[in-house]
């Protein structure tokens, strides 16, 4: 009897798996159409219908391609890093709250937070291990902004967790059928979305690739399947954060099309942004971080508690 059980977890694990990477593959080929869209061109459209086929040829460039060493490198931290990372980016989703033939995480916040705070030392190792200035100067300056955002990350989601009282994903969707959180808490959802574009290092905070000094930042030394899966890592973790927008704000998981349209919809609003907004100044990040999202979330927090307690 639990052999069969572990099985159809094991199954389950697996199919979430493979759904994620079919879904980054097509997150990258939306983001170079919505991309050529923005730019006034067309984006991939010559191999398969429209370019569909186009993540495919990537996947196969990338993984056929020389893996490069640097000669200077420390050899097994800069080889297992990207690894790590994307270990990492594809656990975090056994969170994802399904209804069926899966396991029921009653911490699932605090899961997420543990594996993204191990996130910071793959771009550390990363940006360190390669033995170059420029990837070094770019890890830091990466794990800087994305520990700096952290504590708002944090702060901003114990106000939806003290609504709730409880750490598990699924009862988001209880607490939202009349009303979606939203509505409720406007302010701490455009931060939480900001401040998940600041932890995913994307455009307008993508302080590790500012290409006129540092060219690409922390994975500047990699090449083929490193750089492939550090590419994975980062796709996958904008799904993810797109998820748990959806879960905290529009409505909580349910199994129908539109919890997935809602997904789809946020991971767009990424590609708008990084096609839109040009590159912000890091000490305005830091100061974004550290004397608007601190304060304001600390606010609402005080704010969500009051409300709780005046109600029970």
């Amino acid at each position: 009897m639990f052999n069969n059980d572990y099985n159809m977890i094991l199954i389950g694990v697996i199919m979430l798996v493979l759904g994620i990477l079919i879904g980054v593959a097509f997150l990258t080929l939306l983001e170079r159409k919505v991309l050529g869209y923005i730019q006034i061109r067309k984006g991939p459209n010559k191999l398969g219908f429209m370019g569909i086929l186009q993540p495919f040829s990537d996947a196969i460039k990338l993984f056929t391609k020389e893996q490069t060493y640097p000669m200077f490198s420390n050899y097994f931290s800069y080889y297992f890093s990207p690894v790590f990372s994307f270990f990492l980016s594809l656990l975090i989703w056994m969170v994802m709250p399904y209804f069926f033939n899966f396991i029921s995480f009653n911490l699932g916040f605090l899961f997420f937070f543990c594996c993204t705070s191990l996130g910071v030392y793959t771009l550390m190792v990363s940006g360190w291990s390669s033995n170059s200035n420029y990837s070094l100067l770019g890890g830091l300056r990466a794990v800087a902004q994305t520990i700096s955002y952290e504590v708002s990350l944090a702060l901003i989601m114990m106000s939806v967790i003290i609504m709730v009282m409880s750490f598990n994903l699924i009862s988001f969707s209880n607490y939202q059928s009349m009303i979606w959180f939203l509505f409720i808490m406007f302010p701490l959802s455009l931060c939480w979305l900001s401040s998940s574009l600041a932890e995913t290092n994307r455009t307008p905070f993508d302080f590790a690739e500012g290409e006129s000094e540092l060219v690409s930042g922390f994975n500047i030394e990699y090449s083929s399947g490193g750089f492939a899966l550090i590419f994975l890592a980062e796709y996958s973790s904008i799904l993810f954060m797109s998820m748990l927008f959806v879960l905290m704000y529009l409505g909580g998981y349910s199994l129908s099309i539109f919890f997935y349209l809602k997904l789809v919809f946020i991971s767009f609003l990424f590609i708008w942004v990084r096609g839109t907004l040009p590159r912000y100044r890091y000490d305005k990040l830091m100061y974004l971080a550290w004397k608007s999202y601190l304060p304001i979330s600390l606010n609402f927090l005080m704010l969500f508690i009051g409300i709780k307690i005046f109600f029970i």
